[in-house]
């Protein structure tokens, strides 16, 4: 749960926290029989609890497969993401990962913490892959074949140019988008949604974690890992890791922006994806993720703390988006709302201020035109008129609850 401070100081959280709190319990007790599929949803839980409690809306087959997919697309990446691992072992590993998910018996020993469980025993993913229909099971090979080509062309080859950004972005997030539509059609759920929308679903997300994460990215040991663009950085430093010293402050903020205004011309596109579906458990899973990238783009923007420490939104907001986006109309506010207040947040000496303008007008454009803006009952910003008395009460049992279980232990202490 949150900060006691977060609590107090957004106390319209405190119903959707304890929401969250509880789903995330329920989730975690689920009990799978077979030894392979109570590896996976547990493993799932420990790499991604966010991820883990949308997938459980999902129908059983269908959220199986999603489950099989996100876990083999952990284990490549965690393959990818190690700079310990020697170019010559790493690169026959990634090409061949399309091989080993069919592999009862392939393991590997690589990453930290659950990540390193996760390759180490991947035979229980290969097992729980082997079960699925073979429909499902083509999908997956086929996107992680493409993506283990895609990633091992990178680890030999910086990201140069933008166009270079956008392939990489590509192989390694575009292609999980497109595969989610081929699970997707598959199940007989929906139709199946076009190349170019199913990149970009991917891609966005994919670029505002690239932003988000510069800091962990540049201090990984024992070699840095660089994905923004030289082609980018180098307008305002001679070096990558120099936007994260105070002295190039102002900078590598101008660099961030321009960062995330190139993030920006996929909203559009991902916007009218999820306006096509038609199953709600589907939707919800593919809008919320979404609705979190464009916040959090929304907090980084013009913000020196991407090169300091950590930026997220906070636990608060994040329950009120998973319990409160049911809708497109929820969905367009979210994104009008995020896109206002990063608007506030442009300063007009920034050197891409004209172009950042344009994309928020674009988006915010096509939100109005959706006619949807008042039917919502997602709210991002909030109406700061003060606590209600719900509020106040939800407080103060909140208070009453820590200081029963101080007292608890205070006794239990003598």
């Amino acid at each position: 749960m949150g900060s006691l401070g977060e609590i107090v100081k957004n106390p319209d959280e405190i119903y959707s926290l304890l929401k969250l709190k509880m789903a995330v319990k329920s989730a975690e007790k689920q009990i799978h029989e077979q030894l392979h599929w109570s590896f996976c949803y547990s493993m799932l839980h420990k790499v991604s609890k966010s991820f883990a409690l949308i997938i459980q809306q999902l129908g059983t087959q269908l959220r199986d497969a999603v489950c099989v997919f996100y876990l083999v697309l952990r284990a490549i990446d965690t393959v990818e993401d190690d700079t310990s691992i020697a170019t010559d072992v790493k690169l026959p590993i990634l090409k061949a990962f399309h091989q080993h998910i069919y592999d009862r018996h392939w393991h590997f020993s690589c990453g930290t913490k659950h990540y390193k469980v996760l390759v180490e025993e991947f035979h229980h993913v290969s097992i729980a892959f082997s079960e699925l229909d073979r429909g499902y099971q083509m999908a997956i090979e086929d996107i992680t074949k493409r993506m283990g080509a895609g990633m091992a062309k990178f680890i030999c080859n910086e990201v140069k140019t933008v166009d270079d950004y956008d392939e990489y972005c590509h192989f390694v997030a575009g292609l999980v988008g497109l595969g989610l539509s081929k699970l997707f059609h598959n199940s007989g759920l929906e139709d199946m949604a076009s190349d170019s929308l199913s990149y970009s679903m991917g891609i966005f997300l994919q670029k505002t974690n690239i932003i988000r994460d510069y800091l962990e990215d540049i201090n990984e040991i024992p070699k840095c890992r660089m994905f923004w663009p030289r082609e980018i950085w180098s307008k305002y430093v001679d070096k990558l890791e120099e936007l994260k010293y105070e002295e190039n402050s102002e900078k590598a903020s101008q660099c961030l922006n321009e960062m995330v205004t190139n993030a920006l011309f996929h909203v559009e596109d991902c916007l009218m994806y999820m306006s096509a579906l038609r199953d709600n458990a589907i939707f919800r899973f593919c809008a919320i993720p979404q609705i979190m990238a464009i916040g959090t783009l929304a907090l980084c923007y013009n913000n020196i703390q991407v090169f300091r420490g950590v930026v997220k939104l906070r636990l608060g907001l994040t329950a009120i988006v998973i319990d409160q986006t049911n809708t497109m109309a929820d969905v367009y506010g979210a994104f009008f709302d995020f896109t206002s207040m990063l608007k506030l947040k442009i300063d007009k000496r920034d050197p891409n201020a004209a172009k950042t303008l344009s994309r928020i007008d674009a988006i915010q454009k096509l939100c109005r035109e959706s006619g949807t803006l008042n039917k919502r009952k997602l709210y991002v910003v909030k109406n700061k008129s003060g606590f209600n008395a719900v509020m106040l009460f939800a407080i103060f049992i909140i208070l009453a609850i820590i200081l029963a279980r101080i007292w608890s232990n205070w006794k239990n202490s003598y």
